[in-house]
């Protein structure tokens, strides 16, 4: 099933009044640093703490009547930002949610599922696959099952937010968005190559999990089993069957990051913007502020895509970094061009 740009706009349409219109932020000292024009997209305002709201909201939204009268509600498998997500949006819509999680996901996400009133299995990431335990309890329940990422709804829903950034500041030059399962990037893909053509697309993902990137350069599917990167969100063993294609047609670059250069971004995003952003959500803010990619004089789209971090974790985080690290994150600004 494809998705296209009118998809994004019907999402749109659903979203409006329910979803927030999450601000765009902007920083002297991020352009002065990169010698460009930056636009923070701030999804870590959006509803349940992540872009993830825009495509639970959408798909269970065209759930029809006779199909949840054929069901007991919903399920999905996550990692803590689609389960949010979809819970949130199953108390909205009323539909009975059950999210599969794994056992170690941040007990900030399993609280707030939980929280939203969802049905949390948990289970091993070392011994199942999530996909199966999922299926298995679908079938079993009869629940409607909602994939995180590879779902042609929940794509056109995470669409609105790029839609949302280029429509407030108009065309860019580029636009850079993390990427885990890739639901996020090309439906963001998609709305750009409407809305600015000529923007050059860059996904950007944890070193450690490299999968997209491999599969972008090779036109081969990859995957990579748990993936140890502290960026859960980005943990996805690969690109899904919709997502693959739309990237490969619609996304110019693929790059990676360490989780080390991602800490020194969290803490920079956190000290600076004032802005409390997840590891996952500064993925893309770090491959432009650790000069992985560098755009000067460019008007450059950058989408942070939550903030739902375990605060006491961040701090332990924060902790262990090197005094290296952490002055690398106040590192002096580089000079005015002449």
């Amino acid at each position: 099933m494809s998705v296209t740009y009118s998809d994004v706009l019907d999402a749109a349409d659903r979203l409006t009044g329910i979803a927030h219109r999450t601000p765009v932020m902007t920083s002297a000292t991020v352009n002065q640093r990169t010698r460009s024009q930056v636009f923070f997209k701030c999804e870590n305002f959006q509803r349940s703490g992540s872009f993830k709201f825009r495509g639970a909201y959408n798909a269970l939204s065209q759930l029809s009547d006779s199909k949840l009268s054929d069901s007991k509600g919903a399920i999905a498998y996550s990692s803590g930002n689609h389960a949010q997500a979809l819970a949130l949006a199953g108390q909205l819509l009323d539909i009975p949610i059950t999210i599969v999680m794994p056992k170690d996901a941040p007990a900030v996400k399993q609280a707030a599922t939980q929280g939203y009133g969802a049905d949390v299995i948990f289970y091993d990431r070392n011994f199942e696959k999530r996909e199966e335990v999922a299926n298995k309890i679908a079938s079993d329940r009869n629940l409607m099952l909602i994939p995180p990422f590879d779902y042609a709804p929940v794509i056109a829903g995470q669409g609105t937010a790029t839609q949302e950034l280029i429509e407030e500041v108009g065309e860019l030059d580029v636009l850079l968005v993390c990427c885990g399962g890739g639901g996020l990037i090309s439906g963001s893909a998609i709305a750009a190559d409407h809305l600015s053509p000529n923007c050059q697309i860059i996904g950007v993902e944890p070193r450690r999990a490299d999968d997209a990137k491999r599969s972008f350069y090779s036109k081969t599917l990859q995957t990579i089993q748990n993936p140890d990167t502290i960026a859960d969100g980005a943990r996805s063993t690969s690109l899904g069957q919709l997502t693959f294609p739309l990237i490969l047609q619609y996304v110019d670059e693929m790059v990676t990051v360490s989780d080390a250069a991602i800490l020194r971004s969290m803490f920079f995003l956190w000290e600076r913007l004032k802005i409390v952003v997840e590891p996952t959500g500064a993925l893309a803010a770090t491959a432009l502020l650790e000069g992985v990619v560098s755009f000067p004089d460019a008007k450059v789209g950058v989408i942070i895509s939550g903030g739902n971090v375990d605060l006491k974790e961040a701090g332990k985080l924060f902790t262990k970094a090197t005094a290296k690290e952490r002055s690398a994150a106040r590192r002096p600004l580089a000079p005015e061009l002449s």
